[in-house]
């Protein structure tokens, strides 16, 4: 279908809350999104695309159709929506997890009810918990439960292999209450599986009021054996949740939440609380997206971590308002059957827990991310605050540096990357002026040279760069693109433009177009970076032609110091200073003993008198 035909489409559909699913030719799914009102929101994407941005206008591009559900509220729609997400995993989507799923825990129908681990629901009558987080946590998190409660982990099949042999180690060594023993009942069994069941649906509180009002009824009528076990049961039941993440989620009052949103690789990070105590941590990393704001980032990881969850905390604690703090709280409050309170902190203690889940998440997203990945994801971003075909691989960027009309000189620093190429800086003397010093006509006359080069096949000036960088404004970048035009060569030009304190704010086209690069800190650094270093390079170049011009004006007139005898003195002492300091024998060092004797005269004749 045509854009003309999907906004024909999209233009018939009703204003119900809904899903809409975008297909590109192939049919595969690219993206999925709810609506409060269809019609509305699934026509906005084929109206006028300037308003877009450009991961939109990639995205509308590859739609050849859509379909749509229509629900009965914003709550079924939410859900579905993650449901969809989850199973297509489409591209244009924010992703939480990869594409294994969430597992759950199966319990059997059976007479003596058997744990497992199940990739997915199945309508078998058999009773389903979770899902959970990966499967090797859910293992643990499992082995932890049946481990508290002396279940068998062993493979012995009851009633089968009741009575068969002697029970296993796991028996011997207290893991175990050895169920395949024929004095243990069938009914004793169902009920620690039962327990089981309990604890893995999040009613570990519950659970530990009844064992403790069994405990304390053993004790009063004197069966201190019975007693003992359900204390050591209690015991273990209570050290689950600071043991296992996933059990420590079920166990949890509040959940807190930090979100960071790094260069290449982000993370979230979820702090389990219970009764004000620290019991766990959930880390969870996904691909840093580009242009959506952190605030419907959040959001979207949120829904995915909670919605196919059946247990859920009573309290949720979010790092920033996404916008839908009451319909999400709503919608967890459905499914979790008690309320879900879900805010954001601005004071007190909760203010700093959120604090410490953030520092975590950034913490985590640092450790992950490599500087391979660091680089790349700021070359994609300034590449798209450019507007550039690709990603840069060279930059290029210039400076003139001059005291008066002498000593005028220009650097030329080359970045590889997001990394300073330091054996292919250039520096420069500019020979064409003759009158005042001119900005302008210095960065031409070095353009000209350095492109020149290039064309001559000087290897020292190949490849060209990708984009061209100017210390200065808009004229300086319009200088250099004229220069440009002159060889023929087409490559972006930007100007780096300071602000009052000398700092980098913002890059500047030579058309006058300014592009702020302070919300993007990766790039506002890189861009900073450069320019201080053209700047540092070519101030150090700079001092170092004025110190040599310097001390060759000085020594021109003494007699016995010619071109080679200037040279010999600059190369050993490096400035006038220093050779005024140095006495007869130390110049005679670099000098006969006549010129030296010479030159310290002219030096200090004054004192002499």
């Amino acid at each position: 279908m045509n854009k003309d035909e999907l906004r024909e489409k999209a233009n018939e559909l009703p204003l119900l809350p809904g899903v809409y699913l975008m297909m590109d030719r192939s049919g595969t799914v690219i993206y999925v999104g709810k609506a409060r009102k269809l019609k509305n929101r699934v026509s906005q994407y084929f109206q006028d695309s300037a308003g877009h941005s450009e991961k939109t206008r990639r995205m509308v591009s590859l739609i050849d159709r859509f379909d749509t559900i229509i629900v009965s509220s914003e709550f079924e729609a939410l859900v579905l929506e993650n449901s969809l997400i989850k199973r297509h995993m489409p591209r244009y989507n924010i992703l939480l997890k990869d594409d294994k799923g969430y597992p759950f825990v199966r319990m059997s129908a059976d007479e003596y009810p058997r744990f497992t681990i199940a990739s997915k629901y199945a309508n078998n009558g058999a009773r389903y918990f979770g899902p959970f987080g990966g499967r090797s946590e859910t293992r643990a998190a499992l082995d932890a439960v049946l481990s508290a409660l002396h279940l068998p982990t062993c493979q012995r099949r009851f009633p089968r292999d009741i009575g068969a042999g002697r029970p296993c180690l796991n028996y011997h060594m207290g893991r175990c209450d050895g169920f395949c023993r024929p004095e243990l009942s069938a009914g004793e069994y169902r009920t620690r599986t039962e327990q089981a069941a309990r604890l893995l649906s999040g009613k570990s509180k519950e659970l530990l009021r009844e064992l403790t009002a069994d405990m304390e009824a053993a004790a009063e009528a004197l069966r201190f054996e019975q007693a003992a076990q359900l204390r050591d049961r209690i015991n273990a039941i209570g050290a689950l949740s600071k043991k296992q993440n996933v059990i420590a989620g079920l166990c949890a009052d509040t959940d807190i939440w930090g979100l960071c949103v790094g260069e290449g690789k982000s993370c979230c990070a979820i702090l389990h609380m219970e009764n004000g105590n620290l019991t766990g941590r959930e880390t969870s990393f996904f691909q840093t997206p580009l242009e959506e704001s952190e605030a419907d980032t959040l959001a979207a990881l949120a829904a995915q971590y909670y919605l196919p969850r059946a247990v859920l905390p009573h309290e949720i604690l979010l790092p920033l308002d996404t916008g839908e703090l009451e319909s999400f709280s709503d919608a967890l409050s459905k499914r979790a059957g008690h309320k879900v309170w879900v805010h954001v902190p601005q004071r007190g203690e909760k203010a700093d827990l959120r604090d410490m889940a953030r520092r975590n998440a950034e913490e985590e997203a640092q450790r992950v991310t490599t500087a391979a990945e660091r680089a790349a994801h700021t070359l994609e971003l300034l590449r798209k605050m450019l507007g550039l075909s690709a990603p840069p691989e060279r930059l290029e960027s210039y400076d003139i540096s001059n005291t008066g009309k002498s000593d005028i000189v220009a650097s030329m620093v080359v970045y590889h990357g997001t990394r300073p190429l330091k054996s292919a800086y250039r520096r420069f003397h500019i020979r064409e002026l003759d009158a005042a010093p001119d900005d302008y006509a210095s960065m031409r006359e070095v353009l000209r040279r350095r492109l020149q080069r290039a064309a001559d096949g000087d290897e020292k000036f190949l490849p060209l760069p990708d984009v061209f960088l100017i210390d200065g404004g808009e004229v300086h970048a319009r200088t250099a693109l004229e220069v440009l035009d002159e060889f023929g060569l087409q490559i972006p030009v930007f100007g780096m433009v300071k602000d009052d304190r000398h700092r980098t704010r913002a890059l500047v086209t030579p058309h006058g177009e300014e592009i702020g690069i302070a919300a993007a800190p990766a790039v506002f650094a890189l861009i900073g970076q450069i320019q201080e270093e053209t700047h540092r390079f070519a101030i150090t170049f700079h001092r170092q032609s004025h110190r040599k011009s310097a001390l060759q004006s000085e020594l021109d007139n003494i007699p016995g110091i010619g071109p080679k005898r200037r040279e010999a003195l600059r190369k050993r002492f490096g400035s006038l200073k220093a050779i005024r300091a140095a006495d007869v024998e130390t110049l005679s060092e670099v000098l006969p003993k006549d010129a030296a004797e010479s030159l310290w005269r002219t030096f200090h004749a004054t004192e002499e008198k």
